[in-house]
């Protein structure tokens, strides 16, 4: 059961590996959303988790070329045409939301929150996707990010090789569903375009949240409390960080070793799951 009411969720599906990146070999060209895995396009797998979520009423799915949108949901779904960004994308998936009345009324009627969603993160499940919205709307901040631990992601799937972070509780990876407050992408503020803009470059992100701040990351001398407390000071929004016990969220597909880890655990699923 829900604690809250129903809220939307915005998939990306425009991820297109160019020749020269690890997948380009297994997508030939199409969306990475596209690629079969244990029997199955990714992005459909996504789409079942969302589909049996009691927090999730409509889905929104974003990126994909007309003639691949012929997944299945179980709540109302929308396509909408690649952005050009992911930036782009986000902004029109969440201003699509908007646009739909809410079903559950309640603190979401006006389409208050979504939640962002990769099409790469195959293994995620209803349950998982449950706790993601539950715990972040336990409180009232305005964009919320999971953290899984290094011991955790390597419990769930050894060898995973995924990039981790140190910080002064542990070292961390990036979870793939981010809750937001609709009105961040709605009001614009220049700090998405910034942040998306420096998520591969080390100097523009200590431009993003100073040199000082990176600094103490690099030394693993940054607490997640001073992480929120940056991104309030320097981004002005009230973000929150989610520990997150679920290495699910966080088992994103960049690498063929990856792809081939992912399939084996969908793989072994019960026909039921």
């Amino acid at each position: 059961m829900t604690a809250h009411s129903p809220i939307a969720a915005v998939v990306t599906a425009g991820g297109l590996p160019k020749p020269g990146d690890p997948l380009y070999p297994l997508t030939q060209g199409r969306n990475k959303a596209l690629l079969e895995i244990a029997g199955k396009p990714m992005l459909q797998w996504v789409l079942d988790a969302l589909s049996g979520a009691p927090t999730i009423d409509l889905v929104i799915v974003i990126g994909l070329p007309a003639d691949a949108q012929t997944f299945t949901c179980a709540k109302p779904m929308q396509f909408l045409p690649n952005h050009g960004s992911l930036i782009g994308n986000v902004e029109a998936g969440v201003k699509a939301v908007l646009a739909r009345p809410s079903l559950g009324g309640g603190q979401d009627a006006g389409r208050r929150h979504a939640l962002l969603v990769s099409s790469d993160i195959p293994t995620i499940t209803p349950a998982i996707v449950d706790w993601t919205v539950n715990t972040a709307l336990e409180t009232d901040h305005e964009a919320f990010y999971s953290l899984i631990t290094e011991a955790d992601m390597e419990r769930r799937f050894p060898g995973s090789r995924r990039s981790f972070f140190k910080l002064k509780e542990g070292r961390f990876c990036g979870g793939d569903m981010t809750l937001i407050q609709t009105a961040l992408v709605n009001s614009y503020s220049p700090a998405w375009n910034t942040i998306v803009d420096s998520r591969k470059n080390v100097l523009k992100q200590a431009g993003l949240i100073g040199f000082g701040t990176l600094f103490r990351m690099a030394l693993g001398q940054l607490s997640i409390a001073a992480a929120e407390q940056t991104t309030l000071a320097r981004l002005h929004v009230r973000g929150r960080v989610l520990r997150c016990p679920y290495a699910e969220a966080g088992m994103d597909i960049d690498k063929p070793h990856q792809f081939e880890l992912v399939q084996r655990d969908l793989a072994a699923r019960p026909a039921a799951a």
